[in-house]
C-alpha cells in the first residue's frame, strides 16, 4: 500500500493572493501529519509564486514525518538545498511562463547536469528522486544518475479522455514501474491524481508513495483539510 506524500504548494498560492501571512504552509503541513500524511511535500521555484525561503526553514524545523523538497537543477536552489537539508529532494523540469509542471524531467538530454545535481546533494546526506516520464529509456538513464528513486508523472493516466485510454495509461505507469523496481529503484507517483482517479494507481505492484497536492487543497476548502487528507488516505488503502 502506498504512502501518501501531500504537496502544500497551494496552501502558500492562497496566502500569495493576498501576499500577507495566511494561511500558513506550516500550520497546513501540522495538520497534514496529524491527518496521516507519510510526507509533506513543498516546491521552491525559481520565481517564488508560492512557497518561499521563510517557508522552507520553517517546514525543515517543523516536519515530524519527512520533508520533499521538490526544486529544479538551478545552481542557486541546489546550493538552498543543501543549507536547508530536505530529507528528500526531487529534481523536476521548471518553466517560469507554466501554471504547474507540464512534464518530467528529460534525464536523457540533460544527464550530465543532473547526475551533478543527484551527487551534489547526496553529498549533503539528501535522498534524490527524479521527475519523470514513464518511459523505459527515461527511466534507465535514472538509474545512471546515482538516483535511488522515481517519481513517475501521472499526467498523460489523468488527461485520458477514454476508457482506453485510460487503461492503456494505467498499464504502462505499471509496467514501467516494475521496469523501474527491476533496476533497483524505489518508485512513487504523482500529478493530476484526484479522488476519482487515485484508487487504481494506488493499486500497482511496488508503487511506493503517492504526491499528492491539488486536488486535497482543493477538497479542503469545502471539508477541511484533515478530512481531505483522511479522505485521500482512505482511497490509497481501498476502503469505502
Amino acid at each position: 500500500m502506498p504512502k501518501l506524500g501531500v504537496n502544500i504548494d497551494h496552501i502558500a498560492t492562497l496566502r500569495q493572493a493576498r501576499r500577507e501571512f495566511d494561511p500558513d504552509p506550516v500550520a497546513a503541513a501540522r495538520i497534514c501529519e496529524k491527518a496521516g500524511a507519510d510526507s509533506i511535500v513543498a516546491h521552491l521555484r525559481e520565481d517564488r509564486r508560492h512557497i518561499n525561503d521563510h517557508d522552507i526553514r520553517r517546514l525543515r524545523r517543523s516536519i515530524k514525518t519527512r520533508f520533499n523538497l521538490e526544486m529544479s537543477l538551478n545552481d542557486k536552489i541546489i546550493r538552498i538545498a543543501r543549507r536547508i537539508r530536505p530529507d528528500e529532494a526531487t529534481l523536476v523540469p521548471e518553466k517560469r511562463e507554466e501554471i504547474t509542471t507540464e512534464g518530467g524531467l528529460d534525464v536523457i538530454r540533460h544527464f550530465s547536469r543532473v547526475a551533478k545535481a543527484v551527487t551534489t546533494l547526496q553529498k549533503s546526506g539528501i535522498t534524490v528522486s527524479l521527475f519523470i516520464n514513464p518511459a523505459r529509456q527515461q527511466i534507465m538513464k535514472a538509474a545512471e544518475t546515482g538516483a535511488t528513486v522515481i517519481e513517475l508523472h501521472t499526467g498523460s493516466y489523468d488527461l485520458a479522455k477514454t476508457i482506453a485510454a485510460r487503461k492503456r495509461a494505467l498499464k504502462k505507469l505499471s509496467d514501467m514501474t516494475a521496469y523501474a523496481r527491476g533496476l533497483g529503484l524505489s518508485v512513487n507517483a504523482g500529478h493530476g491524481l484526484k479522488y476519482h482517479n487515485t484508487r487504481a494507481v494506488a493499486r500497482i505492484p511496488g508503487m511506493e508513495e503517492l504526491n499528492i497536492g491539488h486536488a486535497i487543497i482543493s477538497r479542503a476548502v469545502f471539508v477541511g483539510l484533515a478530512a481531505a487528507v483522511h479522505d485521500m488516505i482512505k482511497i490509497i488503502k481501498g476502503q469505502p
